[in-house]
């Protein structure tokens, strides 16, 4: 195969690619984020006394910049993997650092994500706990079925 029909193959493969990612994320629904249930469940099932709600709401918003962060981090992770692919047209080392780099930021969302469901958690009486644990338990088991 010829150089100029290697670069198009390219091409049209990367159109492709972008094409199918835009189709996907118009006609299909993004599935509900497992905080939005925990959330509902502190805030409507459990009846959480005034100290509780206070100290939740602190938990909340710190979490709330955090995460806007760490998303803005992989906005700019998968603007840098764009560029990366653009430019090398493969899986080259720019596309392979940028996948690292992206991948390291999921992961500490993820961290973070855990480490603020624990902290809700510390501020639960123990009567409270087990119906914020299946909350939990189903949130990250109902795309399992």
């Amino acid at each position: 195969m010829t150089p100029l029909r290697l670069a198009l193959v390219a091409i049209l493969a990367f159109v492709a690619a972008v094409t199918g990612v835009l189709v996907g994320r118009h006609f299909v629904a993004a599935p509900a984020q497992p905080g939005v249930d925990l959330h509902a469940v502190l805030h409507d099932q459990l009846t959480l006394d005034a100290d509780q709600e206070r100290r939740l709401h602190v938990l909340e918003d710190g979490f709330a910049v955090r995460r806007r962060a760490l998303e803005g981090e992989m906005r700019a992770e998968n603007a840098r993997l764009a560029r990366a692919i653009a430019a090398e047209h493969g899986n080259g080392p720019g596309v392979s650092a940028a996948v690292d780099a992206s991948h390291r930021t999921m992961g500490e969302l993820q961290k973070e994500t855990l480490a603020h469901i624990f902290a809700m958690r510390g501020l639960l009486r123990p009567d409270q706990t087990a119906t914020f644990d299946a909350a939990v338990t189903r949130a990250l088991t109902e795309d399992a079925r």
